[in-house]
């Protein structure tokens, strides 16, 4: 997602559910901190908009590839594999554009203090269930991705009488609904949605006066975060172990391109996921601490310095999570087998022409000692 926590100022009316009172309590107390991490730099108008390009010729890029690919492949699970990655590509572009728009379009003028910000409360809302739906997507869809490859990997045949792109379109359709369903959550006062310090972006209530609801809500949010993480290391960890225990039993000079597409598409999905656990991991576990810490915490008087680290922690997890959306399509356009293929040829060809000069410099050693010894005897 495109956040990088440069939109305007934001007005101080609160869309949690409690009453006026505890939200300008809860803006109090947040203003008179002074947390390094959640400032707004200089020139962020510009870098916004640089972000949000890069995002959207890196996706293009991507989805170009991707079509590409899916329409000149006769293979039923490489046809699979791509129906997921260009759906995921897809999502991220859209998520991409959508807020990086706000950004843009949000991003703060000279002089507008932080009581006179002019978003509304349903803009807030609508931006806190945008980064919930398409930060959820992504981990799900490679947590599903990662499934697709183990069953194909590990058992092809009942992966060929059970995967079918009908059932890979119902499951992105479930996906798709059911990280819908916990972004509207908060409309049905399951959590809320607020305005985060420096009042210039919304997230999920996790800093001061947060209640039961909103600790489910963060938990079911990162829980379902980290166990797709989860289950998609150890999917492909599976995965990538079945291949390389084929490839040691191959015989010599036996040619299997079955197995090459399949080393390609666990690459990949293995790309995809260090992406995801490094852009994601901060903000689902950092939010998770945040919320139960000031529950536990909220009744027993001022927070002082431990909410202004809590404060810069989940700013730095959104900074990071922005970065997703951006590095997602670069994984498949670098992991490619046509591009793994010229990076192995050019490291083989510098590692022969080493070989070459070391063979080199040890034969034009070798005669001159052989001739010193003559001459001494």
């Amino acid at each position: 997602m495109n956040i990088n926590l440069r939109i305007s100022d934001l007005s101080s009316t609160s869309l949690s559910e409690g009453p006026p009172a505890v939200c300008s309590s809860e803006m109090l107390d947040l203003s008179q901190l002074n947390c390094s991490a959640s400032r707004l730099p200089p020139h962020g108008n510009r870098l916004a908009i640089l972000t949000m390009t890069l995002g959207i010729i890196s996706n293009i890029l991507a989805l170009f590839f991707l079509v590409n690919a899916y329409s000149l492949q006769r293979r039923r699970s490489k046809a699979t594999f791509l129906l997921f990655a260009t759906s995921l590509v897809i999502t991220d572009f859209i998520g991409h554009v959508i807020i990086g728009a706000l950004v843009i379009r949000l991003h703060p003028s000279e002089g507008v203090s932080t009581k006179e910000g002019n978003i509304s409360a349903g803009l807030c809302w609508f931006m806190g269930g945008s980064m919930v739906f398409f930060g959820l997507c992504p981990l799900f869809m490679g947590c599903a991705m990662a499934a697709e490859r183990c069953l194909g990997v590990t058992k092809p045949l009942l992966h060929s009488s059970l995967v079918t792109k009908r059932r890979a379109k119902v499951c992105l359709a479930v996906i798709w609904l059911v990280a819908l369903c916990v972004a509207l959550l908060p409309s049905f006062r399951l959590g809320s949605y607020t305005y985060q310090k420096p009042y210039t972006w919304c997230f999920i209530k996790v800093l001061n006066n947060t209640e039961k609801v909103d600790v489910v809500f963060v938990a079911l949010f990162s829980g379902l975060g980290l166990i797709s993480l989860a289950l998609a290391l150890v999917f492909n960890t599976i995965s990538g172990l079945t291949l390389v225990l084929a490839r040691l039993r191959r015989q010599p000079g036996s040619h299997h391109s079955t197995k090459s597409n399949d080393m390609e598409m666990v690459v990949q999905l293995v790309g995809i996921m260090v992406t995801s656990c490094i852009c994601w991991s901060p903000l689902l576990i950092f939010g998770l601490m945040s919320v139960v810490r000031f529950y536990m915490l909220d009744a027993s008087g001022p927070l002082g310095d431990d909410l202004c680290r809590y404060i810069d922690l989940i700013v730095l997890g959104v900074r990071f999570a922005a970065w997703n959306q951006i590095l997602d399509p670069w994984v498949y356009i670098l992991l490619r087998r046509s591009v793994l293929r010229k990076i192995y040829l050019i490291a083989k060809c510098q590692a022969g022409l080493r070989g070459t000069m070391i063979s080199r410099w040890e034969q034009s050693s070798v005669p001159s000692l052989d001739k010193n010894a003559v001459n001494q005897v």
